[in-house]
């Protein structure tokens, strides 16, 4: 039974490092991506089947993707704008200079 358990702490060791070294390789070699844990929310929990459906839902996954540009829409023009208003500000001072 021990050299069981040993069996499988190490294959479980051996999988997270391979985990980790393919995530190295993707960040390296592929696109950027992320990965996070996501709870059932609170309330929910007589919802748990359905929530775990979701992994595999491609539509969510859509949805997802589509909340994702939007708010890197947003931090782009919000970075633009702030760009923008350091020019401004950056231009009047070298009119005021002349």
């Amino acid at each position: 039974m021990k050299k069981l358990k040993k069996l499988f702490k190490l294959r479980e060791k051996r999988e997270k490092e391979y985990e980790k070294a393919k995530e190295k390789f993707e960040k390296a070699l592929g696109k950027p991506s992320i990965h996070f844990k996501i709870e059932i929310p609170e309330g929910y929990e007589d919802m748990t089947s359905e929530f775990l459906e979701l992994e595999k839902d491609e539509e969510f996954k859509g949805k997802i993707e589509r909340l994702v540009k939007r708010q890197l829409k947003h931090e782009r023009e919000k970075e633009k704008a702030e760009e923008s208003v350091k020019s401004e500000w950056k231009n009047k001072g070298n009119s005021n200079k002349n």
